[in-house]
């Protein structure tokens, strides 16, 4: 993941490599082409001829040493009080000798910022948040039933629109977002077979390296699409390693459930359709506004975009 102030993001990266190594054309001439200085220009075609592609990925910003941090035994210790006593970084304070703001610090890394974040009875966080936009993306399969010419019981009422539904079949959707920045992609596939689903993968990959992210991880339930060997060989061929949600666990998968109800309620049924096209059209202009228009209350008022821009834990240069 790119920096906020990054000149060039890893898609934009891959395309000075390939006009340098591929195209022949000079380093200084591409550099300028990109708007960066030669220098960045040489730099990446180094780390790409030492590392290959993994070489454009970023690097953490984060120090090799840091003096001033708690000690682990510390760290722990804050976790153990506010498992066992549910205090908040106030009261915490008093009790553990540390100033509220690293108090807060602490339990914000740890995920454990918010009290409804954690099991009532044991204290252990029951939240999760990726470390850094891309290191985790969530992926579900929606169906949903198609619109007949003239619209549907929404638009005729079911009495008349009941007969007319019959043979329509579905629409086949595989929903992607990002856990760390919610930043949400949608797939209009064939049906629920492999080849859909790395199809759905291919295009998401693709549209999230165009944002300077580059897929570690992907979270799915046990579908037969995604246990393929097709699948796995597009896993493989992308460096993606494939999380499975444990069976008759689909709350694992939560962050995408979440966006198919949000999909559901503000696109597919948020105002009567007159024609499945008609619906189908207005899918696009949606997901723009839920990553750049939407505030989201999980990224405290933020929208994805903006979650994205403002990553300030996972900034890598």
């Amino acid at each position: 993941m790119a920096h906020r102030s990054a000149r060039l993001s890893v898609f934009a990266r891959q395309l000075l490599v390939d006009r340098v190594i591929v195209l022949g054309k000079p380093v200084a001439m591409v550099a300028t082409e990109l708007g960066v200085s030669r220098a960045t220009g040489y730099k990446w075609i180094r780390r790409y001829r030492s590392e290959g592609v993994a070489g454009l990925d970023g690097r953490s910003s984060r120090p090799r040493r840091s003096p001033r941090a708690l000690a682990r035994e510390q760290v722990e210790a804050i976790l153990a009080a506010r498992a066992a006593r549910r205090y908040g970084p106030h009261r915490l304070a008093y009790l553990t000798g540390h100033p509220r703001s690293t108090i807060s610090d602490v339990l914000a890394r740890a995920g454990m910022s918010r009290l409804d974040h954690a099991d009532k009875l044991t204290g252990a966080p029951v939240r999760y948040v990726a470390c850094h936009p891309g290191a985790l993306l969530h992926q579900d399969h929606k169906k949903l039933g198609r619109i007949p010419d003239g619209g549907g019981h929404r638009v005729l009422g079911r009495s008349a629109a009941s007969s007319r539904h019959r043979g329509d079949g579905y629409d086949h959707f595989e929903v992607f977002i990002d856990d760390a920045s919610r930043v949400g992609f949608v797939a209009l596939v064939e049906d629920e077979r492999p080849a859909s689903a790395v199809d759905a993968l291919e295009r998401a990959a693709t549209f999230y390296a165009a944002r300077g992210m580059r897929i570690e991880r992907v979270l799915t339930d046990n579908g037969s699409a995604y246990r393929s060997r097709a699948y796995g060989a597009l896993l493989g061929e992308l460096g993606i390693r494939h999380k499975r949600t444990r069976p008759y666990r689909p709350q694992t998968n939560g962050k995408a459930e979440r966006l198919i109800k949000t999909l559901l309620a503000e696109w597919a049924y948020a105002r009567p359709y007159r024609s499945n096209d008609e619906r189908l059209l207005a899918l696009p202009d949606w997901l723009e506004f839920y990553n750049h228009g939407r505030p989201h209350t999980a990224l405290d008022g933020l929208t994805p975009d903006q979650a994205l821009v403002n990553n300030v834990s996972g900034n890598h240069s």
